[in-house]
């Protein structure tokens, strides 16, 4: 077990158990689920590879993001605050970890989500170490940047860390600042994500970063687009969410981003990402929305019917698919799901086709 750094006592010791991190973390409720610690079933029978830890602390992230149900302004405690409209149950780590342990063949890679708390890089490492000594499934971090430094990053990587992510989610200072910095009394800065995002690629590699973003705060298609871009260039990719908004936020009023415009954001996305596009190949009407998408029709047809674009882009395991595909994290189930958990089906193909250049 790895060894608390200045103490004797070890981590999860029958001595010393509390509840909080690094002893003990939280677990979004799929996969809680994906491992039988709850009962229920994913509508579609979707699956669910990916298990995503959160750290615990009473006094929680003192980070204030508007959208962000895990925000230090809005009302409750830590333990009662639900994020991304679901809640988050306790367990201890090692009962987590024997968890994963019996669904070897099912789980393809653990993400470990840091708050924004001074606590939080020592016990991600400890985390880390403990996970990677009894685990070899490979393991993600969703960094930080606010507290996290480079050399924090490097130790990351050497305590078993094989990719990270990076949550933007704005795609400009004006938003940013608005909803995560100064005007919300937030501590994070725009510059210090960019920065970040430098460092981390520069850590861990290119493709083995994805950005974080979220559709529907206000921006552009073209501010989107242009983003993704930049991302690429940097050695980055770009992991898309729609906006859902967290009740009790203050954002909570505001409505998920047109299903034409995300659609949009999912087929520029993974062009960029996938089929490594130019930037002269997407333009755009007077409204900065996307106009067209300049590849050989038959090849557009066939990128439509295969549906992956449509599919939640994440980390992948080691068989190079997919495996953070956080089922329904950002619309209900039913049939206007936003970011697929499994591949499209004929139906969803037809209602996908139907949203693309629909404008509203």
């Amino acid at each position: 077990m790895y060894e608390m750094k200045n103490q004797k006592n070890k981590i999860l010791s029958k001595k010393i158990v509390t509840n909080e991190s690094p002893e003990t973390v939280k677990l979004s409720l799929a996969s809680a689920m994906a491992l039988d610690l709850k009962p229920g079933l994913f509508y579609r029978n979707a699956q669910n590879p990916c298990i995503n830890i959160l750290l615990k602390y009473n006094e929680g992230c003192y980070a204030k993001c508007a959208y962000c149900g895990l925000s230090k302004a809005r009302n409750g405690e830590y333990d009662e605050k639900s994020f991304i409209k679901v809640e988050w149950p306790s367990y201890l780590l090692e009962e987590v970890v024997k968890a994963i342990e019996k669904k070897r063949e099912r789980i393809k890679r653990i993400c470990i989500s840091m708050v924004t708390n001074h606590r939080a890089i020592a016990d991600t490492l400890q985390i880390l170490t403990y996970i990677r000594n009894r685990l070899d499934t490979p393991i993600s971090v969703l960094l930080s940047p606010t507290i996290v430094k480079k050399k924090d990053m490097a130790r990351m990587k050497e305590a078993g860390a094989d990719k990270v992510g990076i949550a933007l989610d704005a795609a400009n200072k004006k938003i940013f600042d608005q909803l995560r910095g100064r005007e919300v009394k937030g501590p994070h800065k725009w510059e210090r994500y960019w920065d970040a995002i430098d460092e981390a690629v520069e850590i861990f590699g290119k493709g083995n970063v994805g950005i974080h973003m979220i559709v529907g705060l206000g921006e552009s298609e073209k501010e989107f687009v242009d983003l993704m871009f930049e991302f690429r260039r940097r050695g980055a990719k770009t992991h898309l969410f729609s906006f859902f908004a967290e009740e009790g936020s203050p954002l909570e009023g505001l409505s998920p981003p047109p299903m034409g415009k995300y659609r949009r954001m999912q087929i520029a996305r993974y062009l960029i990402d996938e089929r490594q596009i130019d930037e002269d190949e997407i333009t755009f009407t007077e409204k900065d929305e996307v106009k067209s998408f300049l590849i050989p029709a038959k090849e557009f047809e066939e990128m439509i019917s295969d549906g992956t674009a449509f599919v939640t882009s994440g980390c992948s395991g080691k068989d190079g698919k997919v495996a953070c595909n956080r089922p329904y994290g950002d619309s209900l189930p039913g049939d206007n799901i936003r970011s697929y958990p499994f591949k499209p089906d004929s139906l969803d193909i037809a209602r996908i086709r139907k949203q693309i250049f629909s404008y509203e």
